[in-house]
């Protein structure tokens, strides 16, 4: 009988994809799929999306498994090739590369690659994480200009740090940034994340790239992806292993955290942290357990769960339970643990068996 698993909706990714197209519609959609597609597996993801523009990824070696998967499309690598022998690679597959430091113009400047590759310009607009400051800006294109291993002009990107909050002027300064830095060039332009293609249509520009919002969930912790007309692609679920009759004042769990107020039954539930699921989800924190919800009580183990199902509870052993999908917002649950959604979906281990439909 399988227990913990990760259910994978692709008509639902397709239709969160064709949401951005429709929505960004003077924009190609890249779809960013590292971190194995926020846990939700990469190259499933990218067979179900064979209507994408591009893929994005991290790293290297995140683009080579799509590679030795079949994936044919354009891939972007978010990071840039760490190294000369990853640039050779990179340009051996296809891949497009940004690129945000000296070390990596040197070595496009010098590298014998086999054809030349796609440059994207990471340019610092207020995140302050990686990117070129608008002082070097005109060097560093002149160099990639007139480099032989650049394909084409090279394009610009940049990242929001605060897209999903709609009260800060940080949005508005990094786009009239971004807009003063590239103005002087022709390359494509590249800004808006998901909050920025849900919520900054002057951010799309040439290509827009959609992370958590392609999964269902909604960049802005207030709001679900439900809300917002996405629909969710993972459904954790699970089963009840255990019913139990609990007497009112007894403890359940380790470190006796929680004492009961009444008499009541508990769940026990196969899922816990040896499965990603959070130790540190506290009391309150909800499940869905036969159309309804109940509560996490006690603290979370290795491998169980335990919920209050209430004095009147029926449910039995082998019942199935959902931690979060169609019935429970992963951005619910998160808000209850103290965490953001993407942390949630991206730390599930591989006990979890994940099933595709």
């Amino acid at each position: 009988m399988v227990t913990a698993e990760a259910v994978v909706d692709l008509e639902a990714l397709r239709h969160n994809y064709q949401f951005f197209k429709n929505r960004c519609k003077a924009s190609k959609v890249v779809a960013v799929i590292k971190g194995d597609a926020y846990g939700h597996g990469a190259v499933e993801v990218a067979k179900a999306l064979d209507c994408a523009d591009m893929f994005a990824v991290s790293r290297i070696e995140e683009g080579i498994w799509l590679r030795e998967a079949g994936i044919t499309q354009p891939v972007l690598l978010l990071e840039g090739c760490f190294c000369a022998d990853d640039l050779t690679i990179a340009a051996k597959e296809g891949f497009e590369t940004l690129i945000h430091h000296p070390e990596q113009l040197r070595d496009i400047e010098t590298a014998e690659l086999e054809k030349p590759i796609k440059v994207w310009l990471k340019l610092d607009t207020g995140m302050h994480r990686l990117g070129v400051h608008a002082e070097e800006v005109a060097d560093y294109v002149d160099r990639l200009r007139a480099s032989k291993n650049v394909d084409g002009e090279p394009g610009f990107a940049s990242h929001f740090s605060c897209a999903d909050d709609l009260n800060s002027p940080t949005t508005q300064s990094q786009l009239e940034r971004f807009l003063a830095m590239t103005a002087p060039y022709p390359g494509e332009k590249t800004l808006a994340n998901s909050a920025g293609a849900l919520y900054w249509p002057e951010a799309h520009f040439d290509y827009a790239r959609v992370g958590i919002a392609l999964y269902g969930i909604s960049p802005d912790e207030n709001q679900t992806g439900k809300e917002q007309g996405l629909k969710p692609v993972m459904t954790l679920k699970s089963k009840l292993i255990a019913v139990r009759e609990h007497k009112a004042g007894d403890p359940v769990g380790y470190g006796e955290i929680w004492h009961s107020g009444n008499d009541t039954r508990l769940g026990v539930i196969a899922m816990g942290y040896g499965d990603g699921y959070p130790r540190l989800a506290p009391e309150g924190t909800p499940v869905w357990v036969n159309g309804r919800i109940v509560h996490i009580v006690g603290r979370v183990s290795m491998d169980m769960l335990t919920v209050d199902l209430g004095a009147d509870a029926t449910d039995k052993a082998g019942d199935e339970v959902e931690l979060w999908g169609n019935h429970l917002p992963v951005e619910q649950v998160a808000r209850h643990i103290g965490t953001i959604p993407y942390e949630l979906v991206i730390k599930l281990t591989k006990r979890v068996c994940k099933n595709y439909f």
